[in-house]
């Protein structure tokens, strides 16, 4: 049986405990924070914390396997609502996310010393290190899930962007990890017994790490929503073009802008997402000129996918892209680079097109190709659909659960 930790349990994490449930091989499930959308208390929550606590809702299912470390989560989601950031930025705060991974981690490291009922844990990057510690004296397996590239892949890219685009790099956050964030995340990388990835780019990056030699690295996809057929005739005048996800620039978010601004008045951008920082002019400036959403509820996002043509998403440096498949699944063909799961998931000219990073060039030349060709438009909208349809979460939870069963058989055999 599986100890499984995560702090804040998104949609891939939902559905990894979900796996190994079905799979009969789920424990206990460690967060911080899970809610019940039906608890009389919503009424009486401002708005933008209900809408943070309802994205916790867990299925039921698991609703009686879950162990909570709450307070510095509730704290960081507080600080969130009340405007109070300075409480949980980066790093050394009381409530930053950092310490919210830690300390569920500590609290894991002290359960899995006790043994009892437990023959393996499956944590998560940056909240793995003490579990994986605590584990390996006991003799049990350790499962370590990468959402996102390896760092050291990461780094070179975002310096060389920092030199590119000066104005934009108080976005990339990734850059403030500490000396002492970054070798944790080279311990639990070599501390790990198997790796889960959810893209064949992540997989590539891990090649970088030295400690992950010979290691078994497991690509599974994440799934696509289930929703209904949208309306995917497009109705003619502009190209109505979409990005969802952090505004910063390791999204490449800079050069979807440029790739609007030489188009000019043919397409409508909009943005849906919250500002990295306020420290960015040309961010900013664009905000103004744009249609942007700070913020939607799930349901709310993939209405607004399906009210667009394209979804862009040039991403620098990525470890899928959960919101390429969504919008795929409203009919939407995606426009996106090979650092994402862009190049397992798209037919190239068919239900979207892979281009380089850093080129606003190549992804106005695909805009303009849409804009001007309505029935390639018309006909990538129902491929991107079908190859939505393909991916399923059904799918992620069969092939996880497989995968994971696997690597146990092969811990009891070589035992």
């Amino acid at each position: 049986m599986i100890l499984f930790s995560h702090p804040t349990g998104n949609a891939n994490v939902r559905h990894a405990a979900q796996a190994l449930e079905e799979a009969g091989l789920l424990a206990e499930f460690w967060t911080c924070v899970s809610w019940n959308p039906q608890s009389p208390i919503n009424r009486f929550l401002p708005k933008n914390l209900r809408n943070q606590l309802c994205r916790r809702a867990l299925p039921d299912s698991l609703r009686g396997k879950v162990k909570h470390v709450p307070w510095r989560e509730a704290g960081r989601m507080l600080a969130s609502a009340w405007g109070l950031p300075s409480l949980s930025r980066h790093e050394g705060k009381l409530f930053s996310i950092d310490a919210v991974y830690r300390s569920l981690d500590r609290n894991v490291a002290r359960r899995v010393a006790r043994g009892k009922g437990i023959a393996a844990v499956y944590c998560y990057e940056d909240g793995a290190s003490q579990a994986f510690a605590a584990a390996k004296a006991r003799g049990m397996k350790c499962l370590y899930d990468l959402p996102i590239g390896y760092w050291r892949a990461a780094h070179p890219i975002y310096e060389e962007e920092m030199e590119r685009e000066p104005q934009w790099a108080a976005t990339l956050t990734g850059t403030l990890d500490s000396a002492e964030k970054l070798a944790r995340k080279d311990e639990e990388l070599s501390l790990a017994d198997a790796v889960f990835v959810a893209s064949s780019f992540t997989k590539k990056t891990i090649e970088r790490a030295p400690c992950a030699k010979n290691k078994p690295v497991h690509v599974i996809p994440y799934g696509s929503p289930f929703t209904p057929p949208p309306a995917m005739a497009r109705t003619g005048g502009k190209l109505k073009v979409l990005f969802v996800g952090g505004l910063g620039q390791r999204k490449g978010l800079s050069y979807l802008l440029k790739a609007v601004d030489l188009l000019g008045s043919q397409v409508e951008l909009t943005l849906v997402g919250n500002k990295t920082t306020n420290d960015c002019a040309p961010l900013n400036e664009a905000l103004r000129r744009h249609r942007w959403i700070p913020t939607l509820p799930h349901s709310e996002v993939l209405r607004e996918m399906s009210r667009n043509d394209v979804f862009v998403f040039p991403s620098l440096f990525e470890g899928f892209g959960l919101v390429i498949l969504e919008a795929m699944s409203q009919g939407l063909p995606v426009i996106t680079t090979e650092n994402t799961a862009g190049p397992d998931l798209i037919q190239e000219g068919e239900s979207g097109f892979i281009v380089p990073i850093r080129s606003a060039q190549a992804i106005a030349e695909k805009l303009d190709l849409l804009l001007r060709d309505s029935r390639l438009l018309s006909a990538m909208k129902t491929a991107a659909r079908e190859t939505a349809l393909r991916h399923t979460w059904g799918q992620y939870r069969a092939r996880l659960g497989e995968a994971v069963l696997a690597e146990m058989q092969r811990g009891a055999e070589q035992q």
